[in-house]
């Protein structure tokens, strides 16, 4: 049986009169790709930002491999494996690829930013920044500026930043947000080679996206969960349908 890395009991977070996140119980296993969708304003958002310690719940609970993260911060629940891509630091636009990787194994590995510069030719920091460039495919464009870094590119950077922390699960927030056909599809044949070693929960609008890749998928409607299941149940749902899929619910 498949274990529950991440647990969320009777989560609710409200704002004024709008409740953003109604009571959600939600589990996502182990080693699978679980995505949130919606329309706007489900409160998919809220919801990641609850999980990384952005914002805090009103009530509820929040379990991370059995252990009560709900009153932790952001910086704690990512010492513990759980990775928010934007969270983990800043692109430094006029680093290279290999310098911004390597500088969060730097981080990481708890070292100071007052030594970058003899840093940044340390192998025990460039081998695997190396490695996690080459896993979402920037591994030739490692000495490339990251201003100068297409809009996928950056993303895929992020995610390159993200894996060199040796996170045990990924929130991802809308990672194809902006991007064209061609840098889509890249994304998700990066996040395919994922499945199965990394713990991701996905936020995305984009349903070819999500039926390609999820494992399991949790539809919020208001904040509440409406439907979970895998991606064919979810395709079949009469009330998803009506509520958010449409048309769309055909695709294959």
């Amino acid at each position: 049986m498949v274990r529950s890395l991440l647990e969320v009991c009777s989560l609710r977070k409200t704002f004024g009169g709008v409740v953003a996140t109604d009571n959600l119980n939600l589990s996502v296993e182990q080693g699978t790709i679980h995505a949130i969708i919606g329309p706007n304003g489900a409160g998919k958002t809220t919801l990641i930002s609850q999980l990384s310690g952005l914002l805090e719940s009103d009530s509820g609970k929040i379990y991370f491999d059995g252990m009560d993260i709900s009153n932790l911060s952001t910086p704690d629940r990512a010492r513990l494996g759980l990775a928010r891509t934007f969270q983990i630091t800043s692109v430094f636009q006029e680093f290279t690829a290999l310098e911004n990787v390597a500088l969060a194994v730097q981080a990481h590995d708890g070292h100071s930013f007052r030594f970058w510069r003899p840093a940044r030719s340390e192998i025990q920091l460039t081998q695997p920044a190396q490695k996690t460039l080459k896993t979402v495919g920037l591994d030739d464009r490692v000495d490339t500026p990251a201003r100068l870094l297409s809009h996928g590119e950056r993303r895929q950077l992020e995610i390159s930043m993200a894996l060199a922390t040796k996170p045990r699960m990924l929130l991802l927030d809308e990672p194809m947000a902006g991007m064209g056909a061609e840098e889509s599809r890249r994304m998700v044949n990066i996040l395919l080679k994922l499945k199965g070693k990394q713990t991701i929960l996905l936020i995305e609008h984009d349903m070819d996206a999500v039926f390609a890749l999820a494992d399991k998928i949790t539809v919020l409607v208001y904040g509440r969960e409406i439907a979970t299941g895998s991606p064919k149940e979810i395709r079949a749902d009469e009330e998803v349908r009506s509520a958010y899929l449409g048309d769309e619910a055909d695709v294959t």
